[in-house]
């Protein structure tokens, strides 16, 4: 047995049919769940940030929001329209899955089945529904993987270029596409096939990857990185919290009764012959683990590789389906997972009662009352004299706010709003010449921005209407007779990352 290329020359059929029908069924659930709810925070953020093309922003690279601005552009300026793109990418990611399921060797069933359970898993599904930058990430890191099994599979560094392109467009979107590639890396030099690292395209893989990621990067460089001092506040907030959570998170984003395929999958990455050139696969997703327990980072930075090994489950699955009653509990399993994934992920639910699973996944509760939030501050808006308005400016604590103002904010009559929040700092704090009245709309326990403003008193709350305690619920709005200096001399203190 040779250190490279000894996977199996030829392939299994693709399901081309099975799996071009779970994704047409799932994606049709997808759309006609889109316009439910509303805009998630994110989404209204992106929204804006595509009306400002840049090579960069201070908390991402620039492919989320400008795939946002086309997604409006080709399908409509509307929540579904939106929405199009992360739909589109779903079906994408049904596919992969299916495909790296018969790079394993997964016949058919299989490979069907392959795609049914990543299709279902609460994270695909959440990510399917919204626009996000995990949409583009889940997605990118999967099409390394399979780029990267096709690689190791047969030896051919000419999948180099292909990897290498995917990673470039990755960094495009998050740089953790870097840490698929150290993973995947430093597995391959623990387990092996080291022989896949010996060949010039390599270096011509990395090449592209820089080259596409190059805009970016200068981005960065010329900014400071500022990413390296959001991802630093992530980690200093939420660190623990993400430590505390990290292992029975894993379980609840894909889901907890797809363990036994999950166990399966790595122990069949791990032990079995014909796989023993995957076995890479098997190290990254631990030694990834590790390094993210370590750093703080988000639960679910490292998921795409969990559905990678629930891919390589899905043969086994099939084998101990063998009987019509195992074949019944296999069905079983993955139904009732679907449902309870769906019920907890997508808009199924009244959003009088979405309080029920936004304890688990608060992006349900994110996409309800922005509308009734504008609302409020118009309300605040009309008690301005109506000759002081060209001079006033609305100012929010968070992108979410600012971005809803700038979404529905003309339907009242409201201007722009201004933030300090994110990339919203960057473009722009109001005129000096606007030393009018300024409208305050932040959290109740944030006191300490009051303190740039003068003549402050709040006026109204925000109600979502469904008593849902979501971020936003009890937001304060406060109405204020000016900033306690110029624009431009305040908005360096108003600047923040989280």
């Amino acid at each position: 047995m040779t250190d490279a290329g000894v996977g199996r020359t030829t392939l299994p059929a693709f399901a081309t049919g099975p799996v071009a029908a779970v994704a047409a069924v799932l994606a049709a659930v997808q759309l006609a769940l889109a316009g439910r709810y509303g805009f998630h925070r994110d989404e209204l953020y992106f929204l804006v940030a595509g009306d400002h093309p840049a090579a960069g922003y201070i908390d991402q690279p620039p492919l989320t929001p400008l795939l946002a601005r086309a997604s409006t552009e080709l399908f409509g300026d509307t929540l579904v329209g939106l929405r199009a793109v992360a739909i589109l990418a779903y079906v994408a990611i049904v596919f992969v899955v299916a495909l790296i399921a018969r790079e394993l060797g997964a016949d058919r069933r299989a490979q069907t089945v392959a795609a049914v359970c990543g299709a279902v898993s609460s994270i695909v599904l959440v990510i399917g529904h919204m626009v996000s930058t995990a949409t583009f990430d889940m997605l990118i890191w999967l099409l390394v993987s399979w780029f990267v099994l096709r690689l190791l599979r047969t030896g051919d560094g000419r999948w180099y270029l292909p990897i290498g392109a995917a990673v470039g467009v990755g960094m495009q979107n998050k740089y953790l596409i870097l840490l698929l590639v150290f993973g995947l890396l430093a597995s391959v030099l623990i387990v092996g096939p080291r022989r896949a690292l010996v060949t010039p395209w390599l270096a011509a893989g990395v090449g592209i990857a820089l080259l596409l990621a190059l805009p970016n990067l200068w981005w960065q460089v010329v900014h400071g990185w500022p990413q390296l001092t959001v991802a630093g506040g992530i980690s200093s907030k939420d660190g623990l919290e993400n430590r505390l959570l990290f292992v029975p998170l894993q379980l609840v984003y894909v889901s907890p009764p797809f363990v036994p395929i999950l166990v399966a999958g790595l122990l069949r990455l791990w032990r079995a012959p014909e796989l023993r050139w995957a076995r890479a696969f098997a190290v990254a997703y631990p030694l990834l683990a590790v390094v993210v327990l370590a750093i703080g980072g988000k639960p679910y930075y490292v998921l795409p590789l969990l559905i990678v090994i629930l891919a390589a489950g899905a043969e086994p699955a099939v084998r101990w389906a063998h009987t019509a009653r195992r074949r019944t509990i296999l069905a079983a399993v993955i139904a009732v997972s679907a449902l309870v994934n769906a019920v907890a992920t997508l808009p199924l639910l009244p959003p009088s009662v979405v309080g029920v699973v936004n304890a688990m996944n608060k992006e349900q509760g994110e996409q309800v009352g922005w509308p009734t939030l504008v609302q409020t501050v118009s309300t605040v808006w009309q008690r301005i004299p109506a000759d002081q308005r060209d001079r006033a400016v609305i100012f929010t604590q968070n992108y979410g706010e600012a971005g809803a103002i700038d979404k529905f904010g003309p339907d009242y009559g409201l201007p722009p709003a201004h933030s300090g929040h994110m990339s919203y700092a960057d473009w722009g704090p109001p005129a000096d010449s606007s030393d009018g009245p300024v409208i305050l709309v932040h959290y109740p326990s944030n006191r300490a921005m009051v303190r740039y403003f003068r003549g402050c008193s709040p006026v109204a709350r925000v109600d979502n209407g469904y008593g849902l305690e979501n971020d936003e619920q009890g937001t304060v709005v406060q109405l204020c007779s000016g900033t306690a200096g110029s624009w431009s001399s305040v908005w360096a203190s108003l600047r923040h990352y989280y």
